[in-house]
């Protein structure tokens, strides 16, 4: 189903086969389900992470959402069956010159942020923002354990972008961030780890085109996360759909739900006799 489907909402729910789907996974499928038209709501598996991903997670996939009444048409786009895809569109990035591969470890950006020169410790999308220690290395110098950084300023500059925004309906309007504060805030994130050839930031995004995704419904946890998205779509010359970032199920304790939650798994609420309509109430949807 490549291309964009003309006039019409499709959605997707793409679940990682790392452990049980739980009741946000219900609530996040069942309302991608709802914002798409008839026959638009996709499935996808993003299995990128090799090291996590277990055929039996993927088959208790297909088999909860089922059971929850959703279907959706075949076949179903695997993220490890789109290497190639990620490669080209890093080679792209390379030639416009916005990534560069970088050596450090966790560790090794700990120490730098902790260093007395750099100040109070700025968290982003995806943890500490990296301090460019790396930064400026050209991708000829490239080792295979490298990770792949985007060089946001290069790419901000390259667009000559001085903000950068997505239209979201849950919150409504556009929402912008100003170049310095994503060079602050976000910074250079990893496009390509170690060992995976591609990132979530990456993949999701040339995921969405290939699948003509015209509204991406997530949680409200990856707001930020895209600002980074519109800004590789501009980059790679993709369109950019309309967001929906839903409300978080979270416990009792108002954390949200994780895969080590086993307690809300589907799969305990269906052997416990819950039926879907159960599972619907207890959402809310």
């Amino acid at each position: 189903m490549a291309g964009r489907a003309a006039g019409l909402r499709r959605t997707r729910f793409a679940p990682s086969p790392t452990g049980p789907l739980h009741l946000g996974h219900a609530f996040a499928a069942l309302t991608a389900a709802r914002l798409a038209d008839p026959s638009q709501f996709l499935l996808r598996i993003e299995d990128i992470d090799r090291s996590r991903c277990r055929g039996g997670w993927e088959s208790a996939i297909h088999e909860d959402l089922q059971w929850l009444g959703l279907d959706w048409p075949a076949p179903v786009m695997r993220q490890s069956d789109r290497l190639p895809a990620y490669a080209d569109a890093l080679d792209q990035l390379g030639r416009l010159g916005v990534i560069y591969p970088c050596r450090c470890r966790r560790a090794d950006i700990r120490a730098a942020l902790s260093a007395p020169q750099e100040g109070a410790q700025v968290i982003g999308p995806d943890g500490p923002v990296y301090p460019g220690t790396c930064r400026g290395r050209p991708m000829s110098d490239a080792a295979p354990d490298d990770a792949i950084r985007l060089d946001a300023g290069q790419a901000l500059a390259l667009l000559d972008l001085h903000r950068i925004g997505f239209a979201d309906e849950a919150v409504p309007g556009t929402h912008r961030i100003t170049a310095p504060a994503f060079l602050a805030g976000i910074g250079d994130v990893v496009l390509a780890r170690r060992d995976m050839g591609t990132s979530y930031h990456l993949s999701v995004v040339l995921d969405d085109a290939a699948q003509g995704i015209t509204l991406v419904s997530r949680g409200q946890d990856l707001f930020e996360s895209t600002y980074i998205h519109a800004l590789l779509q501009a980059l790679l010359g993709l369109p950019q759909p309309l967001y929906h970032h839903h409300r978080l199920i979270r416990d009792e304790h108002g954390k949200r739900l994780a895969k080590r939650d086993d307690a809300r798994a589907l799969r305990l609420y269906r052997e416990q006799g819950c039926s879907p309509a159960d599972i619907r109430r207890m959402l809310g949807v």
